[in-house]
């Protein structure tokens, strides 16, 4: 079965999830709600990962709604991506980087997604930007780096692809280019299968500039052997591949979960790159955010259990302030370093702040931002 068939075949209904694991009559209706809300998408290939006898399984709270998204906590812009859009589809938070949200579309749509809001919808504006984005990261040569993103760049037709790399790798201050995406761990027969892809990365990727992958593999029974494979040609086109997970609560917040994810992915040549902190983002926030204490408390003990190169990662925060580390805690106190800051002057700043137990992430206004120093 061809990727596109797979896309085409995916699962985007209730009563179509229904049919492959076992869901109640009850959270039918209620699972409904939410997908009107929310659009399901479930390719074939990921939906024979998860158990279909366990509504406790960690694969399928990834891609199956939960009733648990009726629950409208938290906001959906958690990292302030609307302040730092400079034009449709084009995001300029740090100087040296440049997001471009080249569709809304996704091979499938988690449930943790932090831009929830978006996906799913119509993308064809988003489209008709990328000549404008370029020329505007053209414009700016303290951009060195773009990260294309979605949505999923990579649902895209090859032939699209090779137009948005057409025009970036013509920008001559541009060090890099990094696509955001989830296809190898949800639709690996997209780059396994399609060999005009491959060479389209391999000609793209040159030993004087790299092309960049990072995905997101949270849970190591994602790591398939189809998976695998999808790696593997990655690398053999000379891509760099990082992997950053995020920390969901009834996924993989426990140390051996964790430990084993990070093992699993240097052992097939991923590069652990970040643990994101989950976002206070609504109907996301109240079922997969863990508390900070105890997501540092996690990581660290996973960190026991794995070599040097596997515990490489940093457990950070996307904030509207910039991606803030989270390095130390004594007591209720908790340690905060900022590993990219929107504000250049915070940047490298260390600081403290005291944090309850329960708290998931740190509020805009926090004195202590004032005080980091």
């Amino acid at each position: 079965m061809s990727w596109q068939i797979q896309l085409k075949e995916s699962v985007e209904s209730i009563q179509d999830v229904a049919q492959a694991i076992v869901i109640s009559s009850r959270e039918k209706t209620r699972l409904k709600k939410v997908v009107e809300h929310h659009p399901m998408r479930v390719p074939p290939y990921y939906l024979s990962l998860i158990d279909p006898c366990d509504p406790d399984d960690p694969v399928r709270a990834m891609a199956v709604p939960s009733v648990d998204e009726l629950n409208l906590m938290g906001s959906y812009d958690t990292s302030g991506e609307k302040d730092n859009t400079r034009m449709p589809g084009l995001q300029h938070k740090y100087s040296q980087t440049a997001v471009i949200i080249s569709t809304n579309r996704c091979a499938m749509y988690c449930r943790h997604c932090f831009r929830k809001r978006l996906v799913g919808l119509p993308n064809d504006e988003l489209l008709r930007r990328f000549d404008a984005a370029a020329s505007y990261i053209r414009q700016h040569s303290e951009i060195n780096n773009v990260l294309v993103s979605g949505g999923d760049p990579f649902v895209l037709s090859t032939s699209l692809i090779a137009r948005f790399l057409e025009m970036l790798s013509d920008i001559r201050h541009l060090s890099f280019i990094r696509f955001g995406s989830r296809i190898p761990v949800t639709l690996p027969h997209r780059i396994i299968d399609d060999t005009d892809f491959l060479q389209l990365l391999r000609r793209h990727s040159r030993a004087d500039r790299r092309l960049f992958v990072v995905t997101q593999f949270n849970h190591p029974r994602e790591i398939t052997d189809e998976a695998v494979a999808a790696i593997d040609c990655l690398l053999r086109a000379g891509v760099v591949v990082n992997n950053q997970s995020v920390l969901l609560r009834r996924v993989n917040d426990n140390p051996e979960s964790l430990a084993a994810l990070q093992n699993g992915l240097v052992r097939i040549g991923v590069n652990p790159y970040y643990v994101f902190q989950c976002r206070p983002v609504k109907r996301v926030k109240h079922h997969f955010q863990v508390p900070l204490h105890q997501a540092y408390e996690i990581v660290e003990e996973a960190k026991r259990m794995l070599n040097g190169h596997s515990k490489r990662f940093r457990l950070v925060m996307s904030h509207k302030k910039g991606k803030i580390e989270i390095v130390g805690k004594k007591g209720d106190e908790m340690f905060f370093k900022f590993h990219q800051a929107k504000d250049p002057a915070n940047s490298g700043k260390f600081f403290s702040r005291m944090v309850h137990p329960q708290e998931g992430w740190l509020h805009d206004n926090e004195e202590s931002f004032s005080r980091a120093g």
